[in-house]
């Protein structure tokens, strides 16, 4: 297999109007050797470029890749044994399951007996012998997408590229193909970047999880520290479903602790902000920001919801009224219109709620997220320990002040 080394690696393209596009932005990233990394962020956000730049099918502005400490920006794409899965599977109609598989290796004048044997090992492992006979016009999409991956195990790459490769598939069929390619990877042990919009497909597949914006990585991680530790308010609001609330405000010292109070706004519901008692952790990594503005985070599911607004054991209660009830079977999402705007929270199944019903909230502040709201990073993560899956080359970027 191989690692893949990425050093300020970028990639500019000419707009329409003449105009510079930074589609990747000085990147630097370092694949290991049998892991499965992920590119994910928004559309527009450089992560196919960079599969592509990967690949050989653009050229980069700047920057260097090595696979296996070779430098290959000067190899064409057929020199670096890396194959592809396309979110188009793009499977030839006119060729069985087997020709498809099979084309590849043909073109590179494989022996027969090699093809053969290849073709058979891989059917097995992706469950497609049943239809080695079969054109693509007369097979599901699970089952076309199979055949891509397959058309790629085959050739036994050092790399796997995946560039959205699930998109196209219903949701069911997407989860099943997901659990494929977990399983695949680790029969393979082969090194994979996968490439997806979808934070849920990330984070149930990556090793460790790249998060890019506007052609720049935000944050690398392994997928539980990306959600309990995001570098920045970007990385903290796009990982996570339903995503990180976010509530303007001051950190203001009282009686000796710390607390936050939302910002008032113009209104009747502006004379009583939110207000959160700081746990000791948060204290202590917000010493000397008392008076200075601050963006707090907290999950949904780290806001208690109790139906009694008036409940007196509750300590800094925040009053909120239910905008829309969610219910998902397993969970429940509550949106709740606060004082300066709304935010949801994420509730057991079996609790009843209802719209227009008045609650009492708890935040839970072992659980909250500092940002400045100037640089947007982290000022404090969430005061919880979290287990480590995995250690890695390329650790999350900390900004803890």
């Amino acid at each position: 297999m191989a690692q893949v080394v990425l050093e300020r690696l970028s990639r500019v393209f000419q707009g329409p109007g003449g105009e510079r596009v930074r589609a990747v932005d000085d990147l630097s990233l370092v694949v290991e050797d049998q892991e499965l990394l992920v590119l994910v962020g928004p559309s527009g956000c450089g992560k196919t470029t960079t599969l592509r730049l990967i690949a050989g099918l653009e050229e980069p502005t700047a920057g260097t890749i090595s696979i296996n400490g070779q430098l290959v920006n000067d190899l064409p794409p057929k020199a670096r044994d890396i194959a592809m899965v396309f979110q188009n599977h793009a499977l030839y109609p006119h060729m069985s399951v087997y020709e498809n598989m099979a084309f590849g290796l043909k073109l590179r004048h494989y022996p027969r007996a090699e093809i053969e044997r290849r073709v058979k090992d891989t059917s097995q492992i992706l469950d497609l012998t049943a239809g080695l006979d079969r054109r693509p016009a007369a097979l599901s999409g699970g089952q076309c997408q199979r055949v891509a991956l397959g058309r790629a195990i085959v050739r036994q790459p050092k790399l796997f590229l995946l560039d959205e490769p699930l998109s196209n598939l219903d949701a069911q069929t997407r989860l099943q193909m997901r659990a494929e390619i977990a399983r695949l990877h680790a029969r393979l042990a082969a090194t994979m970047i996968y490439v997806t919009h979808d934070q849920v497909e990330a984070l149930t597949l990556g090793h460790r999880v790249a998060v890019m914006k506007a052609g720049i990585i935000q944050q690398v991680a392994t997928p539980v520290d990306l959600y309990q530790h995001p570098a920045n308010r970007f990385v903290a609001g796009f990982i996570g479903s339903p995503p990180m609330n976010f509530f303007n405000g001051t950190v203001l010292e009282e009686r000796g602790a710390l607390i936050f109070q939302e910002s008032t706004c113009a209104g009747p519901g502006g004379s009583n902000p939110i207000t959160v008692l700081l746990d000791k952790a948060s204290t202590r990594a917000l010493h000397g920001c008392a008076g200075k503005q601050v963006v707090f985070g907290i999950r949904p599911e780290h806001i208690e919801c109790y139906p009694r607004p008036s409940d007196p054991t509750l300590e800094r209660r925040v009053e909120a009224v239910v905008e829309v009830v969610q219910p998902l079977g397993s969970e429940t999402h509550l949106h709740l219109a606060g004082h300066a705007h709304s935010f949801v929270a994420r509730v057991q199944a079996t609790e009843r709620f209802c719209t227009k019903q008045q609650l009492s909230l708890r935040f839970d502040a072992r659980h909250a997220h500092f940002f400045d709201p100037v640089t947007e990073r982290a000022l404090v993560y969430s005061s919880e320990p979290v287990p480590r899956l995995r250690s890695n080359a390329i650790e999350a970027v900390r900004f803890i002040q």
